[in-house]
Order: C-alpha cells, then sequence, then structure tokens
C-alpha cells in the first residue's frame, strides 16, 4: 500500500495519492471549518485512496492556517478560493489535464466561490453536506450563530476541549464512537485563531444567485441526519443547479466521509469517474 505523498513547496500544502502527471484525472479535496488534509487520508475516511484505486489521483489540501499551509492576511471566501485556484494551477502545471473539487461543508463554499472565476479549470464538482448561502453578516441569528460557537472559546477552554462535543454534535447518531473520536482530534488540532476566522469568514456566504451559471456536472450529497447543511436546502440547492445530481445518505451527518465512508466513497468515486 503506497502512502500519500506531502508536497509543501505549493500555494497550499498538500498530500496526494496516485499519480499528477501527464493527462491525470485529478479531484482536489478541500475539507471543513474544523478539517484538515487528514480528513480525507486513511485514519478517518479513506477517501483519497479510494478515489486513487478508482484510477484517478486524490489531492487533499490544508486551507489557509490549517496544517502546513500560512494563513491570510485578510481571511475570506474570496481570498481562500484565491488560494485553492492558485494551487489548481500548480497540479495542472505538474501536468494534471482534467479537475474536479470535492468541498466538504466550508470546502463546499470555497468550490462555489472559486467556480465565480470564468478562468476556473474545473471540469466537475462534488459538494459535500454544504450549502450556497449561509446568512448576511449583520443579521442577528448570525451574529448568536458566531456568539453561541466562540463563547467557549472566550472563556479559555480551547479547541481541545470543545472539539469533542462539537463533533458529536454534527455526527449522526449512527455514527460509530471510534469515528466521531478521530474526528474530534482532527478538529483538537486546528489552531484557535484560525477556526475563529474560518468562522467569520462562511457568515455573510451567499453564492445562491451563481448556481444557474454552474455548467459542469456537479453532484449535490447531503447527509439524512445532517442539521448543519439539511438535506432540504442541498436538495433545493440541486434544483437550481442546470447539470445537479443529489443523492441523500440514510444515518449519515454532517461529518459525512468521515463518519460514513462505505456510503459516500463509492458515491463520490463513481461521480468522478464518470465526470473526469
Amino acid at each position: 500500500m503506497t502512502s500519500p505523498v506531502l508536497v509543501l513547496d505549493a500555494p497550499l500544502a498538500y498530500q496526494y495519492w496516485g499519480e499528477i502527471g501527464a493527462g491525470a484525472r485529478v479531484a482536489v479535496l478541500l475539507h471543513g471549518v474544523g478539517g484538515g488534509r487528514e480528513s480525507w487520508g486513511d485514519a478517518l475516511s479513506g477517501t483519497g485512496r479510494a478515489i486513487a484505486d478508482g484510477g484517478l489521483c486524490a489531492v487533499a489540501v490544508d486551507l489557509p492556517g490549517y496544517g502546513h499551509s500560512p494563513t491570510l492576511p485578510r481571511y475570506d471566501m474570496a481570498a481562500i478560493a484565491q488560494q485553492v485556484l492558485a494551487l489548481v494551477e500548480h497540479v495542472k502545471l505538474r501536468g494534471a489535464e482534467r479537475i474536479a473539487l470535492v468541498g466538504h461543508s466550508l470546502g463546499g463554499m470555497v468550490a462555489q466561490e472559486l467556480m465565480t472565476q470564468s478562468s476556473a479549470p474545473v471540469r466537475a464538482l462534488a459538494l459535500i453536506a454544504t450549502s450556497p448561502a449561509f446568512g448576511k453578516p449583520d443579521g442577528t441569528w448570525q451574529r448568536e450563530y458566531l456568539a453561541q460557537r466562540l463563547a467557549p472559546l472566550d472563556a479559555g477552554l480551547g479547541m481541545g476541549k470543545i472539539a469533542p462535543g462539537l463533533a458529536k454534535g454534527m455526527a449522526s447518531a449512527n455514527a460509530s464512537h471510534d469515528a466521531v473520536a478521530r474526528a474530534a482530534l482532527l478538529m483538537a488540532a486546528v489552531p484557535e485563531a484560525t477556526y475563529r476566522r474560518a468562522l467569520n469568514a462562511i457568515v455573510g456566504f451567499d453564492r445562491r444567485s451563481a448556481l444557474p451559471e454552474l455548467k459542469v456536472p456537479v453532484l449535490c450529497l447531503a447527509g439524512a441526519d445532517d442539521r448543519s447543511a439539511p438535506p432540504a436546502v442541498m436538495q433545493q440547492m440541486a434544483v437550481r443547479i442546470p447539470r445537479a445530481e443529489y443523492r441523500c445518505i440514510e444515518g449519515m451527518g454532517h461529518l459525512a466521509h468521515m463518519e460514513a465512508p462505505q456510503a459516500v466513497n463509492p458515491v463520490l468515486v463513481s461521480f468522478l469517474q464518470s465526470n473526469l
């Protein structure tokens, strides 16, 4: 079993499974607020290896401020998407011919933001447990959401203390204890400053008007037990995208590929094989 290769000399740090060389079909994997490139790795989901076993290359990215990637002076959706676009261009220079974006939660929002760039060289999108909007940054609900999420950190608890409860709250009741515990460890390793900035970045995100302009094939993959990105939201999202395919997985919550890899990976790999 070949180990994934870690690359640091790129616009964003990433690890990959498979071959990026000439003519490669590459899926760039973008993680959520409480994640990192390792969410796609063997210890959590096996998604990267499953994609490589399906004949493609998987590139799992550390978004700015996560893992080995430096943070940004301005941390908003547009700036994050620009860094991902630079990473996509880097992968193209290595020989990749066809590229798809796979985004979970925050990563799905970043993927949508990137696709508003007319030059985006992307052939397909897989949007997992995400949404096209989070609301206006000056809205009462958004202020309450941020206050609730950040209050434990403001009280000095730290990421290590809050991660187990957050992970359990996002997962389906059907998720295994081990899967949730591993996801919590990943979340605990996220720098507190990055977590704060990422939460502020998604508040106010709204690309609903751009959905009809997505001309590439799109997989909208929801979890029936997801309370953060409910199935109804993702289904309505798919209705507005011209070439969208909607799938809902029973017994899956917001942690998606980390809690239900046996259900997510085959659907994702099949979509990528058909559209890259």
